[in-house]
């Protein structure tokens, strides 16, 4: 069993991959899950052959390895209601357009299996946006029959991208997050229920996005282990301090009024060890890839002790009972 660590370049977007690429070598990291809005540009992947040799050129050179792309904000465009913040996800010229961005997601989200294929990665990690999620509080009253339409809304419009996904053998590893069809435990199970448990569909798991919700993070691990096919490393911290509540209240992050505040890995209430010994019972030998986001830190300091965290409590299962040596024969 061997699990690299690895780094979620979105955060770096302001990089460019040739200045990203050394900066992660030098911060500890094995890998980097590559951004397909930042660091990995499919449609150059597909249509320059000079492109995908380049990059994997660029990360051999920085002793680095790629085993997922992150097409999160491409995901989010398929199902989402539009509002003007999607028009930064899509192309510039489909801004105010809800289903030219739309038409275009489904077809980037082909593309980007493709892509992977062709850069031997098997795994896409990613969002599904929602039609539904602006009716989740139920007022104005939201009726069973609006629900079941959101969720098969969603199986028909990711049916035929996961059907090439299976051509080229590439898997999703869906974020369970806020504002996707699957945010927390039940509406987790539903989805995968929905789609008939196809192995194609999987999880990136993401501790940070359940706790805040009050979700067991190891149990979740425990109870989807087979379908967790990419880890996201990343810490919130909980703070009740009697006037923020867990709708955030407007507030932005890194403020400390906020109930709760994503932070560098470490620095909050996330149970790792316990993930970690549910990953090792489930032999989850994927990347554990640190997306640092911690408003309050320096990034290059707060990324490089999340990466060094993350190495020293990235311990394998025993191959032996702890008593073994005191048994009678």
């Amino acid at each position: 069993m061997k699990r690299i660590v690895t780094l979620a370049s979105g955060q770096f977007g302001d990089l460019s991959l040739e200045q990203l690429c050394p900066l992660a070598r030098k911060m500890g990291f094995e890998g980097i899950e590559l951004a397909t809005h930042a660091h990995f540009d499919v449609s150059k992947a597909l249509s320059d052959e000079s492109y995908i040799p380049y990059v994997k050129g660029l990360l051999q050179k920085n002793d680095l390895q790629c085993l997922a792309l992150s097409a999160h904000l491409t995901g989010q465009c398929v199902c989402d209601i539009w509002d003007e913040r999607l028009d930064g996800f899509a192309p510039k010229q489909l801004a105010g357009q809800p289903e030219a961005i739309r038409s275009w997601a489904i077809q980037e989200m082909k593309n980007t299996a493709k892509a992977a294929s062709l850069m031997d990665v098997k795994i896409v990690t990613g969002f599904t946006g929602s039609p539904i999620w602006a009716r989740w509080y139920s007022y104005p009253q939201t009726s069973q029959k609006m629900i079941d339409e959101g969720f098969a809304s969603v199986y028909e419009s990711w049916t035929p991208i996961f059907d090439v996904f299976d051509t080229y053998q590439v898997k999703f590893a869906l974020e369970v997050h806020p504002t996707e069809i699957a945010f927390d435990y039940y509406t987790t199970e539903r989805l995968l229920k929905l789609f008939g448990y196809r192995p194609t569909l999987g999880l990136n798991f993401d501790p940070s996005h359940l706790l805040w919700q009050g979700i067991d993070e190891v149990g979740f691990v425990r109870n989807f282990a087979d379908r967790i096919y990419h880890v996201h490393m990343k810490d919130v911290k909980l703070t009740k301090n009697g006037k923020g509540g867990l709708l955030g209240s407007f507030l932005p992050f890194g403020d400390t009024r906020r109930a709760w505040d994503f932070v560098s890995v470490g620095h909050g209430n996330v149970d790792f060890d316990g993930i970690i010994r549910e990953l090792n019972l489930a032999q989850y030998c994927g990347p554990l890839s640190v997306e640092w986001e911690d408003s309050g830190m320096d990034r290059e300091f707060g990324a490089t002790e999340s990466c060094q965290y993350v190495k020293k409590i990235n311990f394998y299962p025993s191959t032996m009972a702890f008593d073994s040596a005191l048994k009678i024969d």
